[in-house]
């Protein structure tokens, strides 16, 4: 958890080029494939309309493993590749194309290039952050995307061949907040000083955010077992995804400084006269797995892994309508989604991640106008 410049490491920066750097990637995609475009050009697309669910484009296929996405100014998408390492830009109408290889990027299991993020700052600073499993940790790094060495800003979290969490997002604070897992030890999520099984609330630079319920500490919630997604919705508020054990997955509405649970209680359950926070929503883990989560307008959307389906689910202030089943069994396996600064809502599917049923052209990026 130390600030530091990641020596001798060089991020491979090619703009505009359509070349694959070597990598470790899976079967399905080779390392050196070169991922391709399916549109030519996409619908119009409006920030106050509705993503319609109906009309799918196919930005583009054949993606090993999709993790993390942000969107730069102006509506490019970056993409991280879990298992490569590497980051491709995608234009929406346009050729993917590699424009960052990330290194020491230390995949298996669930790890691997995880969560990306554009800085608020980016038209300016040309700054990404990417969350990845190291050697020996999970991490935080940041990086020019035009070129130079990458710079941790927060590492020491605990790693594992699961839970390892690993989404990144900029709040509307300008902070820096980080949903991490348990890496298979449970304890660490009720542990004050341990940063597993936590969402984290940072500084750009990788310090403990002013105004955190501990000062001095990164820690913004706790009693999580592997957070998933984070997003805000209009009236700033953080709603998270989080992988349950056995039974049950859960969205919880996340206020600074609450206990979650884990593991002492998976789902709704006892709060210990108020210690523990229980979620807004669970569903059975086989009918979700949830991933990533998007706000538009005041619904909330969350891609679903084991469940195959994109869940919407309204938003009614600090509760949550019944939510609905879409694009069941569509796609395969949902893992990121996102909206985009037209509106359009994007999904990433997560079928060559080694439990998904392999379909044709996967992995793929999806594009819902909103309209």
């Amino acid at each position: 958890m130390r600030t530091t410049l990641w020596a001798g490491s060089v991020v491979a920066v090619m703009l505009g080029t359509g070349v694959a750097a070597c990598g470790n990637g899976g079967d399905a995609t080779p390392a050196d494939a070169a991922p391709t475009a399916v549109v030519t050009s996409t619908a119009a697309s409006s920030p106050s309309a509705t993503p319609d669910l109906d009309a799918a484009e196919e930005l583009a296929r054949g993606i090993d493993v999709p993790w993390g996405l942000t969107f730069l100014p102006g509506g490019d998408a970056l993409i991280a590749e879990r298992d490569t390492g590497r980051i491709l830009r995608l234009t929406p109408g346009s050729q993917p194309r590699q424009v960052a290889d990330v290194p020491g990027v230390a995949e298996g299991g669930e790890g691997g290039l995880l969560g990306l993020a554009a800085s608020p700052d980016f038209a300016t600073d040309n700054l990404i952050y990417a969350y990845l499993t190291a050697p020996d940790d999970n991490r935080i790094i940041r990086f020019r995307l035009d070129g130079g060495d990458p710079e941790v800003i927060f590492d020491g979290i605990a790693k594992a061949g699961y839970h390892n969490g690993g989404r990144i997002a900029f709040g509307p604070d300008g902070m820096l907040y980080a949903g991490t897992g348990d890496a298979g030890d449970t304890a660490l999520s009720q542990d004050p000083d341990s940063p597993n099984g936590k969402i984290l609330r940072l500084t750009p630079d990788g310090e403990p955010a002013p105004g955190n319920p501990t000062p001095d500490s990164a820690v913004y919630s706790l009693g999580h077992r592997n957070v998933q997604g984070l997003a805000w919705d209009t009236e700033e508020r953080l709603f998270a995804t989080e992988f349950g054990q056995n039974d049950l997955d859960e969205v919880n509405l996340i206020q600074p400084g609450r206990n979650y649970g884990w593991p002492n209680v998976e789902g709704e359950g006892d709060t210990a006269g108020g210690r523990y926070t229980n979620p807004l929503i669970t569903w059975p883990v086989r009918e979700a797995s949830p991933s990533g989560i998007a706000i538009a307008g005041t619904t909330a959307y969350v891609a679903a892994l084991r469940g195959e389906r994109l869940w919407s689910l309204p938003l009614n202030g600090d509760t949550v309508g019944e939510p609905v089943a879409q694009l069941a069994g569509r796609y395969g396996r949902l893992r990121t989604v996102q909206v985009a600064p037209d509106g359009a809502l994007w999904v990433t599917t997560s079928n060559t991640d080694g439990r998904g049923d392999l379909r044709d052209g996967d992995d793929r990026i999806l594009r819902f106008p909103a309209r």
